[in-house]
């Protein structure tokens, strides 16, 4: 007979996770199926998101940070430091020691909620039963009252240029390369692209970032978008706009690779590849027969709302549904559904959601851009603020970006912020609590903010929606 559990999610990454510890801190019976695993073939909770993802580029962007102000920015505080050099296997270990502390930290949780895990991949039956194969072979089935399906995504691989893990890789092997490649190539400009293209840039490799589209970061506020790309430009980053990869090949050690760009067709070889266009819902083998559950064309689970499937007590949450691929998105939904299942108030409001690239400068939004004003044809009066302006970036030596606050031409309700500097990961927080609040640039403007911090440039671009900014001209 199947064991019987309140909650059954299936998948243990950001959303998954969070969703089962939230669920058991409600009093249900939960249980996690996750088939992630680690460096020693064992269990490793987290997901893409801290194993390979999120967790892990941030530990080689601060490392590659570092290493990059101390051989060039140093020099303008009086610090020297001749022949420095980078131990690129000391570098990846201090990763996998973060990503090892923060599996096992999920483990700790699960068991001080008593979430029971299972090692191995789920696939959800009908009735609400879930069938779990372990990596040996070995299948049990356990049956729930609720099943919360969140099973992430993966990598799109293009089949001109399959990944084979030493020269052509995902995301998961360029977080590993054993040295720094004298030539990197990057196919996609997006989150994913130019992170790691920024990370092994500042430890010497010369990067070339390919991209289909014409615009850079289509989905960033245009005049974020220009910004950005001058200073990746000055940083090295080499980005093609336009291109379109059409043959990669290995040779030897080397990759080659043939790409139609705006001048026709160009050539270039490398001695890695990053394919980075994107991700796709992982959902394949996940359904039997009879689940009632439906996916799109690309392979989402079909979602409400309120993330449920339309079938009895199935949910779906996190990159496997519809929204932005992000990790705090599926985190939020992970809590929502689980509040919902306990009969309590759950909610997630989409349009205020924060992005982040961390990238140097850090760029970050919420809400919308002006190209999507203008579209919706909604009335918008604009502010910005350089960080040029700001004592404390100055003082940092990180002058670069501006803050661009977006309110309604009428109400003056904000409807979107936008930021390209130092910080602007954290930064976004204060505006993201003043959309959610409904509040106006007004309401930004009059707040106080300690000085000297970043944090002023957000003050002063509210004060600029009324050509009110002090520190600049109006």
């Amino acid at each position: 007979m199947s064991e019987q559990y309140d909650v059954i999610v299936i998948g243990g990454g950001p959303a998954g996770y969070v969703a089962a510890i939230r669920a058991a801190q409600l009093g249900l019976k939960t249980a996690c199926v996750d088939m992630f695993a680690g460096r020693d073939g064992k269990a490793a909770l987290g997901g893409t998101c801290l194993n390979v993802g999120c967790i892990p580029s941030k530990a080689l962007l601060d490392s590659s940070r570092q290493f990059h102000n101390l051989t060039h920015s140093f020099a303008v505080h009086g610090i020297k430091a001749d022949n420095a050099a980078i131990d690129v296997g000391t570098m990846v270990g201090r990763k996998d020691k973060i990503v090892k502390q923060f599996t096992g930290g999920i483990a700790m949780l699960f068991k001080q909620n008593k979430v029971t895990p299972f090692f191995g991949k789920g696939r959800l039956l009908a009735e609400r039963k879930v069938e779990v194969t372990a990596p040996d072979g070995g299948k049990q089935t356990l049956a729930a009252t609720n099943v919360i399906i969140a099973t992430g995504s993966v990598p799109i691989e293009l089949p001109f240029a399959k990944f084979d893990g030493e020269h052509i890789v995902d995301n998961a092997g360029a977080l590993d390369f054993s040295e720094t490649p004298k030539r990197l190539g990057v196919i996609g400009a997006g989150v994913i692209g130019l992170e790691l293209g920024s990370v092994w840039s500042r430890l010497g490799s010369k990067v070339t970032i390919i991209e289909a589209l014409p615009d850079f970061l289509a989905a960033a506020d245009a005049d974020v978008a220009k910004t950005a790309l001058r200073e990746f430009g000055k940083q090295g980053l080499k980005i093609e706009l336009g291109a379109k990869l059409q043959k990669a090949e290995v040779k030897g050690d080397e990759v080659h690779l043939i790409y139609a760009g705006k001048e026709g067709e160009k050539q270039l070889v490398v001695d890695k590849l990053l394919v980075a266009v994107g991700r796709r819902a992982y959902t394949e083998g996940l359904l039997a027969e009879g689940t009632g559950v439906r996916t799109d064309e690309r392979g989402r689970v079909e979602v409400d709302e309120h993330c449920w499937t339309g079938a009895e007590g199935v949910w779906a949450v996190g990159d496997c549904v519809r929204g932005p691929m992000l990790a705090h998105k599926g985190s939020e939904e992970g809590v929502m559904v689980a509040e919902l299942i306990a009969g309590k108030a759950g909610h997630i409001n989409m349009d205020t959601i924060p992005w982040v690239i961390y990238t140097e400068p850090e760029i970050a939004w919420v809400g919308k851009t002006e190209a999507q004003c203008k579209e919706a044809g909604i009335p918008y009066k604009t502010g910005s603020f350089p960080f040029a302006a700001i004592g404390r970036a100055v003082a940092m030596n990180e002058p670069a970006g501006f803050v661009k606050v977006i309110a309604h031409a009428e109400t003056d309700r904000i409807l979107g912020v936008h930021l390209v500097g130092a910080n602007a990961s954290e930064l976004v927080a204060e505006c993201v609590v003043a959309m959610e609040f409904k509040g106006s640039s007004e309401d930004l403007a009059r707040i106080v903010h300690a000085h000297p911090t970043l944090s002023e440039a957000v003050h002063e671009a509210a004060l600029a929606v009324d050509k009110r900014a002090i520190h600049k001209a109006n």
